[in-house]
């Protein structure tokens, strides 16, 4: 019988980290979905190669999944892991600088051979030299016991060893708790037809639970409540997802058939993949060619009276930006998703970044203005989709929506809204003449723009006497004929750029989080910054600094008061992850001098990192808040 107690913890990080082959992944995200049933809140960051698969067993081949849940709110995915699961010497060496001192490894020792050791630089085995002292070190063979479990399986051993993701996923539920009722669904609908390999994981599974209840190598196992949270049904879902829901929830509103024109590009491609699935809602995916080719069919798709939708990341961005230009002279609505990732050209496919918000404001000919928006968090990606959507259509233009690709692999739980809940996005088409001519008989303007929208009509082609030409050439106000008239192309340059200013007078105020109103410093971030920023800053105000801290969903145009806003602190810090892409905006529109914190690693900011930046901006006598001393584990 075991002779574990249980001790009850607020909060715990663990990171699985391995070969691209092991499953990391696919283990992390099994004990994310069982630990979101449990009602805890949780955040998490999944980090891989690029490469399908990288040389086994080298540094660059490891792929790791990190998950911070807790019994309070959960900002980030914890900056440091209190438990790493390392599968082999790679691992090991890869995530050991990010472990505090006492946090806890546990390492697979079957593959801590030589030849592995040798191949990420260790001259010794860092089990036995003494250079682990410092950790909590649990040793398990966690290959040969998966592949004595399925002694008796009639499968190579190669396919037994292939499960022990799954023994390392029994054996942290045993730990922590976890149910895996949810795994082993999970596992027959996804090895329904092979059912040696089903029953193989299955029992690989129940070993690794097992083998935690009756190994005296762990003398503790830990639970963790769940969090308060409002009363609803949740689930947890990653920002691509959340993107498509979104989207698909948006053309249900506007009474709009969705249509996606995309070509597959990392992290965007979950999106046009779950898409693909949803055809019984409306949706129609084409995966196109190229990315030119992608746009294209999206804009084809708007004129037609449909609601057009093309995902990208930056690369493609550059590739479509052409496209959008001819949407922004044809005045059609067109949502544009930019998955952001590290550039230039291929860059970091798999890691995050910020750096094309300049690309999407500026990135065309001419003076060709669009809308931007971000989402802040997996699941604002589903109400970024729905505003973006809301723009596009009521203003007849791009928008461009720029995710990221920490938002996009990244998950946390979400409370699905009602549908009656969600806002009326209903579209209203031209059917009828809306002028009429020298000779007083009834006649279409389709560019007879709207005072207040600055909209032209949307007229579906085979309309009935609303008949007129589209095209890249320059168009006459009101009419839409061609025109080469100075002053028309001055007025329609300047009317282009109104429709996207009158935005603004849609948008709320900027929400300031400014509790004693007596802060001196601002805090501004945008996009996938604001886990870390607001994270940070409750940690800066736990030592008795006052700061504010707002964040920008809309990027262009900007809300109407955020001058006013900026104007009333002493210093405003903006974090990017690029070199200050909003900062330069900010600097050029306002005349503040934003101080602006910067870093462009493929990963997001930690919160200890931005605590220390906030801690020295509203340090006062040269003598700033060290706030990165202080205990982060219930604020982040």
């Amino acid at each position: 019988m075991s002779s574990t107690s249980t001790q009850r913890l607020g909060r715990v990080v663990i990171r699985f980290a391995g070969d691209s082959g092991d499953g990391m992944q696919l283990t992390g995200d099994r004990f994310t979905a069982e630990t979101a049933s449990l009602g805890n809140d949780l955040s998490t960051l999944p980090n891989f190669p690029a490469e399908i698969r990288a040389p086994q067993g080298t540094l660059p081949g490891v792929s790791s999944f990190q998950v911070q849940f807790a019994d309070h709110d959960v900002l980030t995915p914890g900056d440091a892991p209190d438990v790493l699961v390392a599968m082999n010497p790679a691992a090991l060496r890869a995530n050991l600088g990010d472990l505090p001192r006492g946090a806890t490894v546990i390492v697979n020792t079957d593959e801590f051979t030589q030849r592995n050791l040798a191949k990420v630089g260790y001259t010794a085995d860092p089990l036995d030299d003494g250079s682990l002292d410092s950790w909590q070190v649990h040793g398990v063979p966690l290959t040969s016991i998966t592949v004595e479990a399925l002694d008796g399986f009639d499968l190579t051993r190669k396919d037994k060893e292939r499960a022990k993701n799954m023994f390392a996923l029994g054996l942290l539920s045993w730990m922590y708790t976890r149910p895996t009722e949810g795994t082993e669904t999970y596992l027959k609908t996804k090895f329904g037809n092979r059912p040696e390999i089903l029953a193989a994981n299955l029992a690989a599974l129940h070993a690794g639970h097992a083998y935690g209840e009756t190994t005296e190598a762990f003398a503790v196992s830990y639970t963790v409540a769940p969090a308060p949270m409002p009363s609803g049904t949740y689930r947890n879902i990653t920002g691509n997802l959340a993107l498509a829901y979104g989207f698909v929830a948006a053309s249900h509103r506007s009474g709009l058939p969705l249509v996606l024109g995309s070509y597959p590009i990392t992290p965007a491609s979950d999106v046009l993949h779950t898409l693909s699935t949803l055809k019984r809602f409306g949706v129609t995916t084409i995966q196109a060619e190229d990315e030119i080719a992608g746009v294209g069919a999206a804009l084809g798709a708007a004129y037609g009276g449909a609601l057009g939708l093309t995902t990208t990341s930056g690369p493609g961005l550059a590739l479509k930006s052409e496209t959008i230009g001819l949407a922004v002279s044809l005045e059609l609505p067109l949502v544009v998703v930019d998955v952001q990732r590290g550039g230039p050209s291929t860059g970091l496919p798999t890691k995050t970044e910020q750096a094309d918000l300049l690309q999407a404001m500026f990135g065309r000919n001419g003076e060709s203005p669009v809308a931007v928006v971000a989402p802040c968090s997996p699941t604002d990606c589903f109400d970024t989709a729905m505003e973006a959507v809301r723009i596009a259509t009521t203003y007849r233009t791009p928008v461009i929506v720029l995710s990221d690709g920490y938002l996009a692999n990244g998950s946390e739980p979400w409370r699905i809204p009602r549908v009656s809940d969600l806002p009326d996005l209903t579209v209203e088409f031209a059917t009828e003449p809306n002028a009429v001519d020298d000779q007083g008989s009834p006649t279409f303007h389709p560019y007879l723009h709207d005072e207040q929208t600055v909209a032209r009509p949307w007229a579906v082609p085979g309309t009935p006497g609303l008949e007129h030409r589209v095209g890249g050439i320059e168009k006459a106000d009101v009419t839409g004929n061609i025109s080469y008239d100075p002053g028309n192309h001055d007025h329609m340059v300047r009317l282009r750029q109104r429709k996207i200013d009158v935005i603004a007078d849609s948008i709320p105020p900027l929400e300031v989080d400014d509790p004693s109103g007596d802060a001196r410093v601002l805090v501004l971030g945008w996009g996938s910054t604001y886990g870390p920023i607001k994270a940070a800053v409750r940690l800066v105000r736990g030592t008795g600094a006052t700061v504010a801290q707002a964040h920008l969903r809309h990027l262009n145009p900007f809300p109407a008061d955020l001058g006013d806003v900026l104007h009333r602190y002493d210093r405003v810090v903006v974090p990017e992850m690029n070199l200050g892409q909003l900062a330069l905006l900010l600097r050029a529109k306002y005349l503040v001098d934003v101080r602006s914190h910067t870093a462009v690693r493929g990963l997001p900011f930690s919160t200890t990192e931005l605590a220390d930046v906030i801690a020295d901006a509203a340090g006062r006598g040269g003598e700033p808040l060290r706030a990165s001393r202080l205990e982060t584990k219930d604020l982040s």
